[in-house]
């Protein structure tokens, strides 16, 4: 799977079709002749430009001709939140959601789409900037997830949790310091928001949250790697869901 384009009529022509692209590369200095309208469509597009040396072009190039300008295409399209909502509504429950605020590793986004997968989540949302996107790394580590949970890419993930409280949904943060999970309601329409690696969530994001979460520790280590708490969190999720469903029969 090829997750870059290089060259300035290949990217301006993958921009004028529509393709997804998560980012543009560009070398430094005084941008001129076609260039200058590449980077005028990737901006009105909503398309992140990004400058650095042509030293790394040309590593990510390969030897190609980039003509100071690498693209980074997702390897799969990407869907909009009022997709996951309308494909929850079509299955007949509660949508369950999972917000990344900030995940930068690509081999964590591709385990929690993994795992989303699994516990049936509706879909994962993701910031246009500061985090990784859908590149073939992630696409491996999903282990096929990719191609059945829908991703959403969002400008502002405050503002989205917005938009997702005004739909009736709750927004539970996992942070250390929070409630135990296991007394937690996570059981409704409920979105799980997870942290970057290293800062956790953010604070603004953090602020959005109706309730913080935590997973109880019993040992030495007092934290676990991002996807594995989205795991556990999310089974956690699941099972409550399950336990209501039961209840009710």
């Amino acid at each position: 799977m090829n997750d870059k384009i290089i060259g300035r009529n290949t990217v301006a022509e993958a921009i004028k079709a529509g393709r997804e692209i998560d980012k543009l590369l560009i070398k430094k200095g005084e941008i001129e002749g076609s260039l200058l309208p590449i980077i005028k469509k990737a901006k009105s597009a909503g398309i992140p430009v990004i400058e650095c040396d042509r030293q790394k072009l040309d590593q990510l190039a390969e030897g190609g001709n980039h003509q100071g300008i690498v693209a980074y295409t997702a390897v799969h399209s990407y869907a909009s939140v009022s997709d996951i909502l309308s494909a929850a509504e079509k299955k007949g429950h509660e949508p369950f959601i999972i917000i990344l605020d900030k995940i930068t590793d690509p081999h964590n986004l591709g385990s929690i789409l993994r795992t989303a997968n699994c516990v049936g989540a509706d879909g994962v949302i993701i910031p246009k900037r500061n985090s990784v996107n859908l590149n073939s790394v992630v696409a491996k580590t999903s282990a096929g997830a990719i191609e059945y949970t829908p991703v959403a890419k969002v400008t502002n993930i405050a503002k989205t949790i917005d938009e997702l409280k005004k739909k009736g949904m709750w927004i539970a943060g996992a942070e250390a310091g929070g409630t135990n999970m296991y007394e937690t309601d996570l059981s409704g329409s409920v979105a799980l928001l997870i942290g970057s690696e290293g800062e956790g969530i953010s604070r603004l994001v953090r602020e959005k949250c109706d309730f913080i979460v935590e997973i109880p520790m019993y040992g030495d280590i007092n934290s676990l790697n991002a996807s594995v708490a989205a795991a556990v969190l999310m089974y956690e999720v699941s099972r409550q869901r399950d336990v209501k469903i039961l209840t009710k029969n």
